[in-house]
C-alpha cells in the first residue's frame, strides 16, 4: 500500500489529539491500553482508551481503496512507525500516564491483532528479528558444554 505525506502526517495528528487529554491534569491517569482500531471498509482510525471511550478518529484515503486480505499487516508496519516516530519526539514523554501501558492495534471485534508500541522505562521488548537464531544458538551452546 502506496502512503502519501498527507495520511502518515493524519495518523501522526490523530495520535496527538488521542493523547492530548492526558498530558495535563492531577496526577497519573491509569490506562494500561490505548486502543488503535483501523477499519478497512470506511478508511477509519479510530482510537480509544480501556473504558472504550473513543479518543480521537480520522479517515485514511488509502485505506478505503485497500482491497487485500491482509489489511492489518499492512497497517500495523505504518502505525509502528508512527508511533516511533512521536515516541523519538517525545510525544509520549509529558503524559499523565502510569507506566506500563501500550499501544495496541485491534479488529473490528476489538480483538488484540498485535502490540504496536510499549511505553515503559525499565521493560525492553524483543521482536522477532532480534530473535532470530536464538534456538540454534543456544542448542550448538549446550551440545559443546556437554561435550567437554
Amino acid at each position: 500500500m502506496n502512503m502519501n505525506e498527507q495520511s502518515y502526517s493524519a495518523i501522526a495528528s490523530v495520535f496527538r489529539e488521542a493523547i492530548g487529554r492526558y498530558t495535563k491534569g492531577e496526577g497519573n491517569s491509569v490506562v494500561t491500553d490505548i486502543h488503535v482500531q483501523p477499519v478497512a471498509d470506511s478508511g477509519e482510525l479510530v482510537i480509544f482508551n480501556d473504558d472504550d471511550e473513543e479518543l480521537a478518529r480520522t479517515i485514511i484515503d488509502e485505506w478505503v481503496e485497500y482491497e487485500g486480505d491482509d489489511f492489518y499487516q499492512v497497517v500495523e508496519p505504518v502505525l509502528k512507525g508512527v508511533l516511533a516516530t512521536l515516541k523519538d519526539e517525545g510525544t509520549f514523554d509529558c503524559l499523565t500516564l502510569m507506566k506500563p501501558y501500550s499501544f495496541v492495534l485491534v479488529d473490528d471485534e476489538k480483538e488484540t491483532v498485535a502490540e504496536l508500541l510499549l511505553m515503559d522505562d525499565d521493560t525492553l521488548l524483543l521482536d522477532g528479528e532480534l530473535l532470530k537464531g536464538l534456538d540454534e544458538e543456544l542448542d550448538a551452546f549446550l551440545k559443546d558444554l556437554l561435550e567437554k
